[in-house]
């Protein structure tokens, strides 16, 4: 199927795109393509215009400030994947998403900002506590990622904003993703998947962030088995206690791949996996 028919402009400045966004009834940005284009040959989503700002300068690196990671809008999947500086839940997340084309094409920001129900990376960002860095006709917003994912596809985004950066704090400690993909393997969205950041001090756990994805409606903190873990010596024992309040809280729904039965034991077990390979690299 082909997309419906609709204008295209590729500005050579942030401010020409918001501007662009501004002006249009409905318009879509686009960086990589690897999630917008088969939604419009699918004609779920048809913009009047697509604003294309792969062409604009200056929004392609990673780069270290001192007291956070800086990933630009253009930082493609495969960067993000191989790059020394990116937390490893991050790391590991960007390197199952899709397969070899995509992740040569699309990025990271355009993954979250997209915010699929099954996506990797922002249950990474997620439970990284990552800050979403956006530009609209306002000048810039800062909006935590606690409150970026609105619902299934939907972010906090204004239709005349763009995700320009995203920043990950440096606070130690270990971080891991890990998931069941749909066709058995990892490079797939997510039936279940979760992304796990811990720190520890004199053998306790001292804070953690545990994000789900694929589970609901949209990535998820699981709040519940982070409250489980914290405070606790972070044993297999506690690991596992805290990883069975997984779903607490959260409404989980069947779909194609899953009941709610089935999605939440894999919760379950995804989170386990998580937290200890989260708390193996904090301890090392």
């Amino acid at each position: 199927m082909y997309p419906r028919s609709f204008d295209y402009i590729a500005p050579a400045s942030l401010e020409d795109a918001v501007r662009e966004l501004g002006n249009a009834e409905f318009a879509k940005v686009m960086a990589g393509g690897m999630s917008l284009i088969p939604l419009m040959k699918l004609r779920l989503l048809s913009p009047d215009l697509v604003v294309d700002i792969g062409r604009i300068g200056g929004l392609g690196e990673i780069e270290d400030t001192g007291d956070h990671l800086s990933i630009g809008a253009l930082v493609r999947h495969r960067d993000t994947a191989s790059s020394d500086v990116v937390p490893t839940a991050l790391r590991q997340a960007a390197s199952w998403t899709g397969d070899v084309q995509v992740r040569n094409r699309g990025t990271t920001c355009g993954a979250v900002a997209h915010a699929d129900v099954a996506a990797d990376q922002p249950a990474a960002v997620l439970a990284l506590g990552a800050t979403m860095v956006a530009r609209g006709p306002s000048g810039i917003r800062e909006i935590p990622s606690d409150e970026f994912f609105v619902d299934a596809l939907t972010s906090a985004l204004a239709p005349d904003e763009i995700l320009t950066e995203i920043r990950i704090p440096k606070r130690g400690g270990g971080s891991a993703y890990d998931k069941l993909g749909r066709r058995g393997g990892h490079t797939d969205y997510a039936v279940a998947g979760a992304a796990a950041w811990v720190t520890v001090s004199d053998g306790a756990v001292t804070d953690a962030r545990v994000a789900l994805t694929g589970v609901g409606t949209k990535p998820e903190l699981a709040r519940a088995a982070m409250e489980a873990i914290v405070g606790t010596d972070g044993s297999e024992g506690a690991v596992r206690a805290a990883s069975e309040r997984a779903t607490e809280g959260i409404t989980v729904i069947e779909d194609l791949y899953g009941s709610v039965e089935y999605k939440t034991h894999l919760a379950k077990v995804m989170v386990r996996r998580a937290l200890t390979q989260a708390l193996t690299e904090a301890r090392s």
